[in-house]
């Protein structure tokens, strides 16, 4: 898949604030993290340049353009400058040398147009060739290459995210998939946490912490399915994933236990109603009937135990043909540093 690479680092490679012009909905879709949305055109306009584009063509699409952009042009000025302004990044003293980098789907007239405007007004505007076009080239192709991948694995309750957060804590190289997906990949996964992003956003998230890394060092994942919620791991990288060397947790049930209770305990009844309702044809009546009364009753270690055994057996078949695979006693509480010396011992 080519795309101009050279370019995109060059544009990434500016300090200056990151404006994505693109319609809202096309932002939504996916961009450039830590980009800031200043449309061009909202999603009503674009969708009629582009139905005059098929009618009747480029040259009346363009000035069918220009007269939506003459009508908002003060409005578009304010928001441009606002954001500029509240960056802490300008003064009148360097408005010349300041860089503002700009995208758009392509690397077309809306980015171009801004460029221009900017630059009547003594800044450095900065456009990326290509566009988003550009950068979802490179996200996608980030996903094969070779990585170095340790997955981190475990039953339900053995801690694996709590794991997985210390080693970043140390500085190991870590992607928390369930943290960029906003779901913890069970049932139980959307409680307490923002809606999700979109897939293609995901994948965004997940290029941009890879391109921090070092390739040859090691990269530590929590094991998951295709799936977290909505979102899909990037094919590549979920192959990859699925033949890595594997660390997988041991805990005694008790523990387990206690860390699912503190973890869902929290949240309203209702919510936990709804998610072992989910799942109650895997449940089965019974188990589903003694959950549902125990969260009534706030018993919340027969809640618990309703559910583990199904996860479990889930976790049993996921493991079927694994390999490589190393074992973690966590069941006696230990310090971090003994904890990583065991890691490092694995490794």
């Amino acid at each position: 898949m080519y795309f101009n690479r050279r370019e995109l680092e060059k544009f990434r490679s500016f300090n200056g604030p990151l404006i994505d012009v693109r319609s809202p909905s096309e932002y939504y879709k996916g961009h450039m993290p830590n980009s800031f949305n200043i449309p061009l055109f909202d999603d009503d306009e674009r969708s009629i340049i582009g139905k005059v584009y098929k009618s009747e063509g480029r040259e009346k699409a363009v000035i069918k353009g220009l007269i939506f952009f003459e009508k908002k042009l003060e409005l578009l000025l304010d928001n441009l400058f606002n954001y500029i302004e509240n960056q802490n990044i300008i003064s009148k003293k360097n408005n010349k040398e300041l860089s503002i980098r700009i995208y758009c789907a392509r690397g077309g007239m809306r980015s171009q147009s801004i460029s221009w405007l900017l630059e009547k007004y003594k800044f450095r505007p900065i456009t990326l060739i290509g566009g988003y076009k550009t950068y979802r080239r490179w996200a996608l192709d980030t996903f094969s290459k070779k990585w170095n991948i340790v997955i981190i694995g475990g039953k339900t309750g053995t801690g694996k995210t709590r794991l997985l957060s210390l080693l970043e804590k140390y500085k190991y190289q870590t992607i928390d998939l369930e943290g960029f997906a906003c779901h913890r990949g069970s049932t139980f996964g959307a409680l307490g946490m923002k809606e999700q992003p979109t897939n293609e956003q995901f994948e965004n998230k997940i290029a941009e912490k890879l391109n921090c890394f070092k390739i040859i060092n090691k990269i530590f994942v929590e094991a998951e399915s295709a799936n977290i919620g909505k979102c899909k791991i990037p094919h590549d990288f979920f192959n990859q994933m699925k033949t890595s060397m594997r660390i997988e947790i041991e805990r005694s049930e008790s523990n387990r236990l206690e860390e699912l209770i503190n973890t869902y305990s929290v949240f309203k009844k209702e919510e936990l109603k709804e998610s072992v309702l989910r799942i109650k044809k895997r449940l089965g009546p019974q188990r589903t009937k003694k959950a549902l009364e125990s969260i009534d009753n706030e018993k919340w270690e027969l809640v618990c135990r309703s559910v583990l055994d199904y996860y479990d057996r889930c976790y049993e078949y996921e493991k079927v043909d694994k390999d490589n695979i190393k074992t973690l006693d966590l069941t006696d509480k230990i310090y971090d540093d003994k904890i990583l010396g065991l890691i490092n011992n694995i490794l």
